[in-house]
């Protein structure tokens, strides 16, 4: 047995250096009694209980950092762990050495992946209104710490040290957390907006500057601040980063050349760049400093591009899942509320919470109002200016391992931590609501848009394999100097708890920069594809845009966005893609989520495109038809929605149409409600039914014999009507139909009870494709064609335009787009 003393009291701790894994239970031998069993309770009982907080704050918007601090707090003396059998049992004495290890092992490499992350340049390129933001917040903050250290300790400590003591308190009292902050901006449907890209700009000027000052805190605590050892210290520190940009970075600039593009990096590389950390850490932990300052220099090193996608890749899920929540668990276990014994200092707590958000939210209200920024907006972005995260847990954590923070100092800082960032979103959310400025516009849908005015669509992908088609159909959609197209591009992003999605809004992206991160790797990958559309075309302009959101919410982004931009259609990508063998596989089921959601409150037109790949205009020569295009018409106004878009492509030379309207036949057997035997009287619903469907019959006669009249000597526009009886006899001429087609375009038929497709909808695999549409997408259909299911928008405004006022309000009112945030941008 050895025994280890500890420096804080006379606890002498005793342990076997054998007892490492356990020879079972069967054995006789208690698993809590060796350090491998425990560590992995400990580390299950960690991720259960932070995940059962965020679990139960979700719905509060709370960031994950709020989640693992709690859960700490639970297993902690605060909470389970004031019961000394819990505490002796889960977490002995012993245990501590163990986890605190493994927990800055975690917080070393997901520095070194914060600093992989990081693009440097963008703080080269942040304005003056950024920088101003963060140094006011940073200043102010610091006053309120120096006051806050006299209010706690008076004169009890030596001048040197109280200037330690301080400059812990101000580093966290003035940091902002830039991936907590962008995570509630995303959340709040703020991070496109003007305020939102305003505030990840100064908070990432904000963490620079206190891993600046962290940095030297850390010096001057584990050196006798009255020696020299710690200019040494910070002067070696200095001394390591240049080394690390002159010679490492080169070494790793080498082994990217050396591995061919769009290859993997060898195992070899991605050894020595991860054994790397941990060498850096060492190095700076050495020197004076903590480790976690060598591993982020050493990540800031590493060049934007595919190696930082694929470090990424490896280690983030389970650095950021796993181990990372025990550093913020442990900072919940050494929080002990209970050492907070006298009121005074709850109401010394109380004031520092205030006087903390005060000190953001004046010192950003004096440069907002320079700038002439609305007051409201000023103290919306001090107050998430006020949002706390990791360095100030790293600053706290140093600061009580050296004992410049007692237990009650500690406890104080975590709970303002907390609390200052628990607040943010609930108050944010009902003080800030700026006012959506949408100009009411009437065309909506692309009947309606008149032949000469620009049309607006916007593109929505997930993926870049959704490009290609996306782009090959607006090249159909004929854009012309009387009738330019007009394409916005959205990326839909989900919102995660990876910093690295949210880098993707902040960085403005340069022709030639490498990518950030995997997601920034698709995003421009995405924007480059339409850019060359763009540059390609004539009479098309294309602006990418990027939505993060969660998947349940993302619809609510497209809406607000399609409602700004006033276009009058908006493309998805079906949730399932085309396997090799032409089967039809999902993607991803969230997808599907969004469509439907989508489709239910759309301002516009909406047109689900099912990708089976579809041919460039541009590849087919002179007199050669590029695309044989097929509308299937029913009758309703989602199949008048889809001959409209497919009578635009029409008008391209190289384009054939086809347009087969089903007709019902003599022998349809029309069901009526028999009368009613007490009144003798047919149904005045079932009435009201007939003379809908009466009324849009009328619509499609006239729209059809408009449509024929105006292509009657255009011999790419073929016409024709199938008579049928049932649904069987419908999915039989589908299926008979030339398997040399390119698209088919086929309105939903929502709100519509066409006897030609009865009984097809109880099959659907896909209600939100309509009877037809989901029929054209199985997998079972001959024909590998992509399929446009298109839904055309019913709302007040189309009623108007089409002199159709008998639909009923109630189906107009459901795809109203509800109240959300500002569109992205």
């Amino acid at each position: 047995m050895e025994t280890v003393a500890n420096k804080s009291d006379d606890t002498v701790v005793c342990y076997a250096p054998t007892m490492i894994t356990t020879n079972g239970v069967w054995q006789g031998d208690n698993p809590l009694d060796y350090s491998l069993p425990l560590f992995i309770l400990q580390m299950t009982m960690v991720v259960v209980s932070t995940r059962f907080f965020d679990y139960i704050l979700k719905p509060l918007r709370q960031p994950r950092v709020v989640s693992e601090i709690l859960g700490g707090a639970l297993l902690g003396p605060s909470a389970l762990g004031r019961s000394e059998t819990f505490a002796n049992t889960m977490f002995p004495l012993r245990s501590v050495m163990v986890l605190e290890t493994m927990a800055n092992i975690g917080l070393l490499y997901f520095l070194f992946l914060v600093g992989v992350e990081m693009d440097l340049s963008v703080i080269h390129r942040t304005g003056k209104k950024a920088l101003a933001i963060a140094v006011a917040g940073m200043i102010m903050p610091f006053v309120i710490g120096i006051c806050f250290s006299f209010v706690l300790h008076g004169s009890d400590l030596e001048p040197l040290a109280h200037a330690t003591y301080v400059l812990f308190l101000g580093v966290a009292l003035s940091v902002t957390a830039f991936p907590v902050l962008a995570r509630i901006l995303a959340e709040l449907k703020l991070i496109n907006s003007e305020l939102g890209r305003l505030a990840l700009s100064s908070a990432l000027i904000n963490d620079m500057c206190a891993w600046i000052l962290l940095a030297v805190a850390i010096a001057l605590a584990e050196n006798d601040p009255s020696s020299l050892a710690s200019l040494w210290v910070i002067l070696s520190s200095a001394t390591f980063v240049v080394i690390c940009i002159l010679f490492v970075r080169p070494a790793i600039s080498w082994m990217i050349r050396r591995t061919p593009e769009g290859e993997s990096f060898s195992e070899l590389y991605i050894c020595f760049i991860l054994t790397g950390v941990m060498i850096s850490g060492f190095i700076t932990d050495a020197i004076g400093t903590h480790s976690v300052f060598g591993a982020f220099v050493f990540g800031l090193i590493i060049p934007n591009g595919p190696l930082g996608v694929t470090l990424l890749e490896k280690l983030e899920d389970f650095v950021s899942g796993i181990l990372l929540p025990l550093f913020f668990a442990i900072s919940g276990l050494k929080t002990d509320v209970t050492s907070i014994r006298e009121a005074q200092t709850w109401g010394t707590l109380l004031v520092v919470i205030i006087l903390s958000c005060a000190g953001k939210i004046g010192g950003t209200m004096l440069v907002t109002a320079f700038y002439n920024i609305p007051h409201s907006e000023g103290f919306t972005l001090g107050l998430l200016m006020n949002t706390k995260g990791l360095i100030e847990m790293i600053v706290l954590n140093v600061g009580k391992d050296q004992q410049v923070l007692d237990d009650e100092a500690f406890a104080i800082m975590v709970i303002v931590a907390v609390v200052m960032t628990a607040i943010i979103s609930p108050i944010v959310a009902i003080l800030y609501r700026p006012a959506r400025r949408f100009a009411p516009y009437k065309r909506r849908t692309i009947q309606i848009t008149k032949p000469e005015g620009e049309l607006r669509v916007l593109s929505c992908v997930h993926t870049p394999r959704h490009v290609p088609t996306i782009i090959n159909l607006l090249e159909a959609s004929h854009p012309t100097k009387k009738s330019p197209l007009c394409v916005f591009v959205l990326h839909l992003v989900e919102l995660t708890g990876r910093a690295s999605a949210m880098l993707i809004v902040h960085n403005t992206r340069q022709s030639g920069r490498p990518a950030l991160n995997r997601t920034q790797a698709q995003s421009d990958h995405i924007i480059h594809a339409f850019e060359n559309f763009e540059q390609n075309s004539n009479f098309v302009t294309v602006q990418p845009l990027t939505a993060i959101s969660p998947y349940s919410s993302m619809h609510e982004d497209i809406c607000g966005l399609a409602e700004d931009k006033r276009v009058a259609l908006i493309i998805i990508p079906f949730h399932k893609q085309q396997t090799v063998d032409g089967g039809m596989e999902v993607t991803n089921p969230a997808f599907r989520t969004v469509n439907q959601n989508l489709l239910a409150n759309s301002p516009c037109t909406v047109g689900i495109l099912v990708d089976r790949g579809l041919n460039a205009l541009s590849r087919a020569s002179e007199n050669e038809v590029a695309h044989h295009v097929v509308v299937l018409f029913f009758g309703g106004p989602d199949d008048r929605e889809a001959l409209a878009y497919g009578w635009r492509m029409c008008e391209i030379p190289g384009i054939r149409l086809t347009v087969l309207r089903f007709v019902a036949g003599e022998d349809l057997a029309v069901t009526m409600q028999p009368p009613s035997p007490a009144t003798g009287k047919n149904d005045p619903q079932m009435l009201k039914v007939e003379t809908d469907s009466g009324k849009e019959k009328q619509l499609d006669d006239e729209y059809i014999h408009d449509f024929r009249m105006k292509n009657a000597n255009n011999e790419m526009v073929v016409y024709s009507e199938q008579v049928v009886n049932n649904g069987e006899e419908t999915v039989s001429v589908i299926r008979s139909l030339d398997i040399l087609q390119d698209l088919f375009i086929v309105g939903r038929g929502h709100g519509m009870a066409s006897p030609l497709t009865a009984g097809l909808t109880d099959w659907s695999e896909c209600p939100e494709l309509g009877a037809i549409g989901d029929i054209l997408a199985s997998s079972d259909f001959a024909t590998t064609v992509s399929v446009l299911v298109i839904q055309q928008y019913v709302g007040a405004v189309a009623h108007e335009s089409r002199d159709s006022p008998d639909r009923q309000p109630e189906e107009a009112a459901n795809r109203q787009t509800p109240p959300g945030g500002p569109p992205a941008t």
